[in-house]
């Protein structure tokens, strides 16, 4: 297993739940980290708990062009220009209603977030990344390969990502790494509190007697994704 001393990896969705467990798992094998999330207050926390030095955070709203812009172009000025690893891990749910009696906005907000602000963060980072060294993992989700009902937009989305994710990795081969994990349930998180907007009783029913995944058990997948060794990655 190769480490991350020397490496810079990005990390959106940093301030809670995979994210923030993710970025802990990278800095862990030497990586510089750059943390970006909407809740800035909340990134100064994790920033504190990250081993190692050089790291760095800066508010990110991946459905925000102008903010994805000043993200990355600050990311890549606090490492020198080189982007090594993007985790597209930005994302969300709303609600667990039938497709028929849905919400527009609703809809607008996750595939905003879910699809076009991991194309959006790609195409941003792409720029940065040096060929047999650069690495672009998604986040994507069982509910990407196996629909449920009531799951709306959010289980389109996953699907989105995990086509992006083949395309990608078409376009991209011989250069750059594309990759995907994609979790089932995952507790202890706030996802299902963003579902459902708060309620906890909601939330609750979702985990009633699931032994479910944890945010550290995702991110060591990742963490296992990205120290892969190859002959042409150094």
């Amino acid at each position: 297993m190769a480490g991350l001393d020397g490496r810079t990896a990005i990390v959106t969705g940093a301030s809670s739940g995979i994210g923030r467990a993710t970025a802990l798992a990278l800095a862990g094998e030497g990586a510089r980290v750059a943390l970006g999330a909407r809740r800035a207050e909340k990134l100064e926390s994790v920033l504190a708990e990250l081993p190692g030095d050089g790291h760095f955070a800066h508010a990110l709203d991946v459905t925000d062009e102008a903010s994805a812009e000043a993200f990355v172009a600050a990311a890549a000025d606090a490492f020198g220009g080189r982007i090594d690893i993007l985790v597209n891990n930005a994302g969300l749910a709303l609600g667990r209603t039938a497709i028929a009696e849905g919400s527009s906005e609703d809809d607008a907000v996750v595939w905003e977030t879910n699809v076009l602000g991991l194309v959006r963060l790609t195409r941003l980072c792409l720029p940065h990344m040096e060929d047999w060294r650069g690495h672009v993992v998604n986040l994507g989700s069982w509910a990407g390969r196996e629909a449920y009902p009531y799951g709306g937009m959010y289980v389109a989305s996953k699907y989105a990502v995990r086509a992006l994710t083949a395309v990608l990795r078409k376009e991209l081969v011989g250069r750059i790494r594309v990759s995907t994990v994609d979790p089932g349930m995952v507790g202890e998180t706030e996802f299902s509190d963003v579902r459902f907007r708060g309620d906890a009783d909601k939330k609750q029913a979702v985990y009633a007697g699931v032994k479910y995944l944890t945010p550290e058990e995702i991110a060591d997948c990742i963490r296992w994704v990205v120290t892969r060794p190859s002959t042409r990655w150094s």
